[in-house]
Order: structure tokens, then C-alpha cells, then sequence
């Protein structure tokens, strides 16, 4: 499970991770589902251990498939993606997360700076969509 989380003034959160797959890199916050854990509980308790955020849930995005990492083994993952809100808390790195940044909707990293790539093709696709647009569906 994972989040667009959007500041009040129209910025993004991303989070550079701080192990490998991917570590150095940024993404968007998340993790996976414990056994049992309903997907909105999981994408809650993820973002409050890796940003120290209470969100709110908003608007589906996408489901991605991916791999976690990039070796011949890596194992194939399933992606859920919501845009979210901030509740509560301020935004500092907590759990497998290096640094935590708020960025502008056109000046995203690139995507050589972005880990995996269902992340690159979420964050491409969601910049390209008019804020209204968004608001709209």
C-alpha cells in the first residue's frame, strides 16, 4: 500500500529509502499489508511508521504491478496507490525511511532518482492529471 500524500499548499511527500531495494532513492511512502490487515488500516500504519503522519485516505489512483528489487529472483508485488491527506503529526523520516521531502507537482525528482518503477510511472502519470481534473473524478 502506498500514498500520493498532498500538503495543503499542493506538494508531495516522497521519502528516500533507506535500505536496499532501491536505498538512496525516493518513493512514496508505504509498505506492505501484515496477515489479515485491511488495506486502508495497512496504507494508515505504514505512513505513521515511515513519516510519523496520520493521513486520510482519499481518492484511488492505481494498481501496479512490480518487482521488489531488480534481481532475476526479486519477487513480483501488487501496488495499491490512494492519494492522501495530512490528519496529523509533522513529517520527519521514521522507519526504513532516510529523509522525508515535500516536493512541487512539476519539479518531481527524475527518474533515475526514483526506486522502483511502478513508483516512476505512478508519479508520472499523477503529475500529468490537472489538479481540477483529479478533484473532478
Amino acid at each position: 500500500m502506498g500514498a500520493v500524500v498532498l500538503g495543503s499548499d499542493g506538494r508531495v511527500l516522497l521519502v528516500r529509502r533507506a535500505h536496499d531495494p532501491y536505498g538512496g532513492k525516493w518513493d512514496v511512502p508505504g509498505g506492505f499489508l501484515e496477515e489479515g490487515e485491511a488495506p486502508l488500516d495497512g496504507l494508515r500504519r505504514e505512513l505513521r511508521e515511515e513519516t510519523g503522519l496520520e493521513v486520510e485516505p482519499g481518492r484511488f489512483v492505481d494498481a501496479l504491478l512490480d518487482r521488489y528489487g531488480d534481481g532475476e529472483d526479486a519477487a513480483t508485488t501488487l501496488n495499491m496507490y490512494w492519494e492522501a491527506t495530512v490528519a496529523g503529526g509533522e513529517a520527519e523520516a521514521g522507519d526504513d525511511a532516510a529523509e522525508v521531502r515535500w516536493f512541487p507537482r512539476d519539479e518531481l525528482p527524475p527518474d533515475g532518482e526514483i526506486g522502483f518503477p511502478n513508483v516512476r510511472q505512478l508519479l508520472r502519470e499523477w503529475a500529468s492529471v490537472p489538479a481540477r481534473a483529479r478533484e473532478a473524478s
